[in-house]
């Protein structure tokens, strides 16, 4: 899907089915997470779709959608369940990886794009955005469409989530956009099948992106992202360009970075040109000099400075925005160079510190006890987690490449 939360890892796969909710999950102040994980849904379920009904009624849906779709959903706590945990989220760049690029995903992915070339072609003419990039998220999210067979009607998913006191807006507009999704006829009432988050298709989009940027492709009269291909390929491509895809362009290119180097630089915010980094010691992968010209790109080191490491250029900027997830985003990017030929990535320059789930939570509770906000004490090393982590880091006079080490834990426990 584009952009919210992952629900959910189906043995080795993911699907966007709960995208969705992460991204929004992880980029929020701590302050505000804190709020949304303390507060207290009030009223009925019943109370709040009598309340909601009358605003769907003034927003236009139809008495024949309203009867069908909306008056019998029911509260199911098996979303909420399954809204709290996420833990894939929390592994390492490496383990998170490995998990999702299997050598069978990679391959099918391989033959997708074989058996689906003409169009792959015409989509990538009109949208100019690369059948590996597409072919990439169609495979994370749901195997392209393996993890989709069994799943039921969105409705009840889609109002349980609404009703919930955390992220009520969000999810009263995806309930709204669901039903103008069937009153516009863009899917019968009986197809709008999806995941526990209430995502549609196998590329999982929320129904709001759905009904702005699906494409009846096949010219069918249906905008069908669970059983027709052109449609898949259209509607996928349509929404990356939406989010800023620059045709023509680079999105990640694996690198060599020196021993020592001012390490605050490697940053998503920071940017700079080839050249640049070339003089600062970044190498390419085979240890090549870069091109030496004035494209810019940030210098992405998802497990710090002996980790693996990327240049990330503008196009990389459309995966957070699909997953605000740093594992999820540079995972689907690093799918999609491989299948466009690049090789593994190299582990690093040398050992680095695993800090799983528990080791992630006790250092955000020690930078939390510090002034620091990481965006909530959750086990997840994203945006806000990174940042504190950086900011910790030139405090106590460390290599700021936004990882923790024992040292970083050391310095928190003294409070010097």
């Amino acid at each position: 899907m584009p952009t919210v939360l992952s629900g959910g890892v189906r043995g080795a796969f993911i699907g966007l089915a709960g995208v969705a909710v992460l991204a929004i999950a992880t980029g929020a102040p701590s302050s505000e997470a804190e709020a949304r994980s303390s507060c207290k849904t009030t009223g009925t379920f019943s109370e709040f779709k009598s309340k909601f009904r009358r605003e769907l009624q003034a927003a236009g849906i139809t008495p024949r959608t309203l009867g069908r779709a909306f008056d019998p959903t029911v509260y199911k706590k098996s979303v909420m369940r399954r809204d709290r945990r996420q833990s894939i989220f929390s592994l390492t760049f490496i383990e998170f990886s490995q998990k999702l690029i299997s050598t069978p995903r990679f391959r099918t992915a391989k033959r997708k794009m074989a058996r689906r070339n003409s169009l792959f072609a015409r989509a990538e003419a009109q949208y100019g955005v690369p059948r590996e990039v597409i072919t990439a998220f169609w495979a994370l999210e749901s195997d392209f469409g393996a993890t989709t067979s069994k799943q039921a009607l969105i409705f009840s998913s889609l109002a349980t989530l609404a009703y919930d006191c955390r992220r009520p807006d969000m999810f009263r507009k995806e309930l709204l956009s669901a039903l103008r999704i069937v009153d516009k006829g863009y899917l019968p009432y009986n197809r709008m099948t999806g995941s526990w988050a209430g995502e549609l298709g196998q590329t999982q989009f929320l129904p709001s992106h759905y009904l702005n940027h699906s494409v009846d492709a096949d010219g069918d009269g249906y905008r069908d992202l669970n059983r027709s291909d052109a449609d898949i390929i259209f509607s996928t491509a349509n929404y990356i360009r939406h989010l800023g895809w620059r045709r023509g362009e680079p999105w990640l290119q694996e690198v060599r970075v020196p021993a020592q180097m001012n390490w605050a630089e490697a940053d998503l915010a920071i940017r700079h040109t080839r050249q640049q980094w070339s003089r600062w010691g970044v190498r390419r992968r085979d240890g090549q000099a870069l091109r030496s010209d004035g494209k810019v790109a940030s210098l992405l080191l998802p497990m710090g400075r002996n980790g693996p490491a990327f240049l990330a250029y503008d196009n990389f900027r459309i995966y957070p925005e699909w997953n605000q997830s740093l594992n999820y985003a540079t995972t689907a990017a690093y799918f999609a160079a491989r299948l466009a030929g690049a090789p593994r990535y190299r582990s690093g320059n040398g050992e680095v510190e695993p800090f799983g789930y528990k080791a992630i939570k006790r250092v955000q509770r020690l930078l939390t006890q510090r002034g620091y906000d990481t965006g909530g004490i959750d086990g997840k090393h994203g945006a806000k987690s990174r940042a504190a982590v950086k900011a910790a880091q030139l405090r106590y006079g460390l290599e700021a490449d936004s990882y923790p080490d024992s040292r970083l834990v050391r310095a928190l426990q003294r409070g010097s």
